[in-house]
């Protein structure tokens, strides 16, 4: 028995409980962020509206840790009330873990040392930058490199861009750096980034639900971004991909890990 609690219904009740259980003094080395849906809320305190007006729901909720803390991400989550998917763990455990809800049918994806989606996001030395969240760079990269973007992610991210500025750090701000930089190593998660950059500043005609702020300010920081990203110094290796371009496929297709 423990006093951890049970498992709560509302996913952001749940989620307190999840971080709280975080800050207890015998699980407090563990380093492990909310990503998703989620992650995206908990970080826009002002803006966090948009999802419920645009109509987002929330499904699962997932987290990212790194591989040294694989022993005692089962052990709390096991405290926590969940159940350890060990097909997955034997199959994909060097990069991911996947808990079940046995009360209300929901699950707990926690992926290690990266997301590795259309394109690979490295997470390592990046976890410790936040203290519940992936970094807001993270947040924005998560779903701008995936290649078969739906709605959940379009709504997501305006509202992220809606909350946070464009900068060169991670205090509050959206640190182009990091994403100009992972952008001028890999064309294709260049392609893929600023792509959907596009795609999304198109659908903020959209929904009428937003103001015309609202469209205006996420519409600035959509091309703040892109200038940075194409005018950032290019490798020799994106160079390289650059030549070959569309005419060969630039990401993976992956099967939906997560609800997003």
């Amino acid at each position: 028995m423990n006093d951890y609690g049970e498992i709560q219904e509302d996913f952001y009740t749940e989620r307190t409980r999840i971080l709280e259980a975080l800050e207890r003094d015998e699980n407090k080395h563990i380093i492990m962020r909310l990503i998703g849906a989620l992650a995206f809320r908990t970080h826009c305190t002002q803006y966090g509206y948009i999802q419920d007006s645009l109509g987002r729901v929330f499904t699962d909720i997932d987290f990212a840790s790194y591989q040294s803390y694989f022993k005692d991400i089962i052990e709390l989550m096991d405290k926590l009330g969940y159940e350890e998917d060990k097909m997955v763990t034997r199959l994909f455990g060097e990069f991911r873990l996947l808990f079940h809800d046995p009360k209300y049918g929901r699950h707990i994806d926690v992926f290690l040392d990266k997301l590795d989606f259309s394109h690979v996001l490295p997470l390592k030395g990046r976890l410790e930058v936040e203290e519940l969240t992936l970094p807001l760079a993270e947040l924005l990269l998560e779903k701008m490199q995936i290649a078969m973007l739906n709605e959940k992610d379009l709504i997501d991210t305006i509202m992220l861009l809606r909350e946070h500025p464009i900068g060169n750090s991670d205090d509050e701000t959206i640190n182009s750096e990091i994403v100009c930089n992972l952008c001028a190593r890999d064309w294709g998660m260049w392609r893929t980034v600023t792509g959907n950059l596009d795609l999304v500043d198109e659908f903020l005609d959209k929904y009428p639900q937003l103001e015309d702020s609202d469209r205006q300010v996420v519409h600035a920081r959509i091309q703040e971004i892109l200038e940075l990203i194409n005018t950032y110094p290019k490798t020799l290796a994106w160079k390289a991909r650059a030549v070959i371009g569309e005419r060969l496929r630039w990401y993976k297709v992956v099967e939906e890990l997560a609800d997003r």
